[in-house]
């Protein structure tokens, strides 16, 4: 129901030679008459890494009709829409077309193209209209974060279990030395994706992925982490849950420090009731 004009304000004669960028602004604010969609996504966007490069005078640097369409704006529950799920990989990888063709090789972008939805797509880690540099504290794929991230589908409460993968991941994560060093605030020690990768994420199995047994050394002796990591490293068990009979020799030394623990204390508890009944007798016999 809008006119060519309603956008294209600058259009005062036809013919015209030229027309500007369109500022989807000027319907898309806060408290619009037009009942455009509100929010605070434009601000969100002037503080993003694609509103501060276009601040910048990156030419280059998206705007909304980049993601959104110009003239072929649809409803992102439209296959057909740019921003529909399924379409967002292909979408961003207009620009980022390497991390695209790597991303699209990965466990999730397999997933995508086979129709899971449950799988996540660039938006769901990076954000949308608040896309922060991995560098910047606040971005949801910042060393600080990415754990954070991860565990909205890998934690408890996550989707990944209805596919078979564990959800104690993040739970074991975050009692590892790593998960206790990253909490005490360590930017340097390592996270999910300094193992499982960023957008190259594949399944232990796959001979390509950086968790498969034969990748691990070369995964762990990265600079800055463990160099001259050996074999052994990939002989010892990762994402140790003692509470699971899958730790192996772990789960029974857990078992038994664990009934060692309650026995201890039963036994002290009743020595101290008998103790105590003994004083009692010992009193009343006294007057």
């Amino acid at each position: 129901g809008k006119e060519c004009t309603d956008c294209h304000s600058d259009i005062n004669e036809i013919p015209h030679k030229t027309v500007k960028k369109v500022n989807c602004r000027r319907c898309h604010y806060s408290g619009n008459p037009v009942g455009a969609p509100e929010g605070q996504l434009y601000d969100q966007y002037e503080h993003s890494v694609h509103g501060l490069e276009l601040l910048k005078g990156n030419d280059k640097a998206p705007v909304c009709q980049d993601c959104h369409g110009g003239h072929d704006v649809i409803k992102s529950d439209n296959v057909e829409s740019k921003i529909y799920w399924q379409n967002i990989p292909k979408m961003c990888g207009s620009c980022h077309i390497e991390i695209y063709a790597i991303y699209n090789e990965s466990v999730h972008g397999v997933g995508v193209v086979n129709g899971v939805e449950d799988s996540p797509v660039c938006s769901d880690c990076h954000g949308e209209h608040n896309i922060q540099s991995p560098e910047d504290d606040e971005s949801r794929v910042s060393v600080s974060r990415v754990s954070q991230t991860c565990t909205e589908c890998h934690g408890a409460k996550g989707v990944v279990n209805k596919y078979g993968v564990k959800t104690d991941r993040s739970a074991t994560f975050e009692h590892s030395f790593h998960g206790v060093a990253q909490q005490l605030g360590n930017k340097s020690v390592a996270n999910c994706a300094s193992c499982h990768d960023y957008h190259d994420i594949r399944t232990e199995t796959d001979p390509k992925s950086s968790v498969h047994p034969d990748n691990i050394p070369e995964t762990c002796g990265r600079e800055g982490c463990h160099p001259g990591a050996t074999a052994q490293f990939a002989s010892g068990q990762i994402h140790i849950n003692p509470k699971s009979e899958d730790s192996g020799i772990l789960y029974y030394i857990s078992k038994f420090f664990l009934i060692l623990t309650v026995s201890t204390l039963l036994g002290l508890f009743i020595f101290i009731i008998m103790d105590l009944f003994r004083r009692a007798k010992n009193a009343r016999a006294k007057r």
